[in-house]
């Protein structure tokens, strides 16, 4: 996703803050030339220099930006992340936007390296979901994978999730699956919320089969009775506090909505002083 950054996005957000222009950065003399360290007030997980380095380029095409650290690295509190030199007007325009987009995605990052962390050793997989912040969507799945988390679809057009209302609408399980089978070849998974279910849907052949708020004793009997068969992510009320208990039945997956939706953008600063 890193490298398919979509440039008109990142004029989008810039014009989001500057609009007919800014009116600030205008009483600075525009041949005057600037330099700027980024640090980092917390520990976290580093992601995003592709959004940062294409906010400040976009606004000065010979902007010099130096990484102290790597894409996906851990690093502690008051480290020092980057050093940055070109217009002063670019870097003070460019310096909100490009903070946004970094503290956004180091966050999330740092959240999936905590989940990761979690199950690790258990062959369990933590999934992101569709939980998105708006227009963010390849930018927070991107940093989900740099935290070491996994990506379930991109949105509705690359699989198929059959919940809930698609059941009631398609008349059973077993319809709604054999419907998606005709239509498609990508992944078909089906979301069910009891033992029955669950029967109907192994019987009906998915690829995977969410487990939506089973018990832990739920979650262990369906791995029993799928026999390891078809994919199984369990889902809902799943937090750091109970994770490793769930990822230690045997499922496959685990679906975490928080870690896109309950985002804590990290605390960044960016120092920028005069040269010329």
């Amino acid at each position: 996703m890193k490298d398919s950054l979509n440039l008109l996005e990142i004029k989008s957000f810039l014009e989001e803050d500057i609009g007919s222009g800014d009116i600030t950065a205008a009483i600075i003399p525009e041949t005057t030339r600037a330099q700027a360290e980024v640090l980092t007030r917390e520990a976290m997980t580093m992601c995003g220099q592709a959004w940062f380095n294409a906010v400040l380029k976009h606004l000065d095409a010979g902007v010099a930006i130096d990484w102290l650290v790597k894409e996906g690295e851990a690093v502690k509190k008051d480290t020092l992340l980057c050093k940055v030199s070109g217009s002063a007007r670019a870097l003070l325009t460019g310096e909100r936007t490009a903070l946004n987009l970094l503290q956004l995605l180091s966050a999330t990052a740092t959240v999936a390296r905590q989940y990761a962390d979690a199950v690790a050793g258990t062959g369990c997989k933590v999934l992101d979901t569709r939980k998105t912040i708006p227009g963010l969507r390849d930018a927070q799945k991107y940093a989900v994978a740099c935290g070491g988390c996994y990506n379930h679809r991109i949105g509705l057009y690359d699989g198929v999730l059959i919940k809930e209302n698609h059941i009631m609408a398609a008349g059973s399980i077993t319809q709604a699956i054999k419907a998606a089978r005709e239509l498609t070849r990508v992944t078909v998974e089906v979301e069910v919320e009891s033992m029955s279910e669950l029967t109907e849907a192994i019987a009906a052949k998915p690829d995977r089969i969410m487990l939506d708020n089973f018990s832990l004793e739920g979650l262990r009997t369906a791995v029993v009775l799928n026999a390891g068969g078809i994919d199984l992510e369990a889902s809902g009320n799943i937090g750091l506090d109970n994770i490793r208990d769930i990822a230690e039945t045997g499922v496959d997956y685990i679906s975490i909505g928080a870690l896109t939706k309950h985002v804590k953008a990290v605390d960044l600063s960016m120092r920028i002083k005069l040269v010329s």
